[in-house]
């Protein structure tokens, strides 16, 4: 775990930092360069989805990791592991969503030496803060090419956690109890991904972990109840995909939410580092793993 911890820190220091496509493009790009780096240091396949908006081109990462040998029935559905490395202007974006994003490199990580049965995909996805532009493409994308995804997990906002009482709001509509501590992880999820929603939920309580978790199933595609669908999972469930999100729940528990005080220093490191150990679980009993 120290070296998690490290790990995590490292990353950190360098995605921490307004990334917006007008008001910082470079950093933007420099986010892109550096995680797109990262993941092929760990010996991921790289590359990028060109996304078009106001003129220019912006990018999704992406980073594949396919079976070492063909399965016997054809290739398995790829399980994708997804977060947005944008974030809104003024904001540095430690929690929304640098948090995410080092989960997507710790996954990556400690998956590096698996003999995996099933595709993974670490998709870096742009402009989620721009009506969810980037993954809208790349879910349109597969969509198009017929083709299947055995799930999407996206990660937004993993890295802030209070256990204070009074710390956590209960966003409005919500039918399940909501605890007045934030130092939950809630997982999201619609009928299609019921499973998913399952599966992460009991890799977060296994021992080794211990993570709080708070499941919610919604019907449809979340349409009665707008505050399930603020990231790109949303994309995933508009093109018929199952998917997840898992988030501390953003401007419901973290005060510094979309301002310019979304520091490193706010985050919990112990919360995020149990995030990146349930997905990372999650992935490899998903991926099939092959002893």
């Amino acid at each position: 775990m120290v070296s998690q911890r490290f790990r995590i820190s490292r990353h950190l220091e360098r995605l921490v930092g307004e990334r917006h496509p007008e008001t910082s493009p470079r950093a933007l790009r420099k986010a892109a360069h550096y995680l797109t780096t990262q993941f092929a240091k760990t010996g991921w396949g790289t590359s990028y989805q060109s996304v078009s908006a106001w003129g220019k081109v912006y990018r999704n990462v992406v980073a594949t990791k396919y079976p070492d040998r063909p399965n016997r029935g054809g290739e398995l559905p790829p399980l994708l592991v997804g977060a947005h490395y944008d974030t809104v202007s003024g904001s540095p974006g430690a929690d929304d969503n640098a948090s995410g994003l080092v989960v997507l490199l710790e996954v990556a990580w400690q998956l590096r030496m698996q003999l995996i049965a099933r595709p993974v995909w670490l998709v870096a996805f742009c402009l989620e803060e721009q009506d969810r532009l980037g993954s809208q493409a790349f879910a349109s994308r597969l969509k198009s090419e017929r083709r299947e995804l055995a799930g999407a997990i996206i990660l937004e906002c993993v890295g802030f956690s209070q256990s204070q009482p009074g710390t956590q709001q209960a966003p409005p509509g919500v039918p399940v109890a909501v605890p007045t501590q934030g130092d939950f992880l809630a997982i999201v999820g619609n009928e299609a991904s019921r499973s998913l929603v399952l599966q992460l939920g009991q890799e977060a309580q296994r021992n080794e972990v211990q993570l709080k978790t708070l499941s919610l199933v919604v019907p449809g595609r979340g349409e009665a109840m707008p505050h399930t669908r603020r990231s790109d999972h949303a994309s995933f469930w508009d093109a018929g995909y199952p998917a997840v999100v898992l988030t501390d729940t953003a401007n419901f528990r973290n005060p510094h939410y979309h301002r310019e005080t979304d520091t490193v220093e706010t985050l919990n490191l112990e919360f995020l580092s149990s995030v990146a150990a349930t997905v990372t679980a999650t992935a490899i009993q998903i991926a099939g793993v092959r002893l």
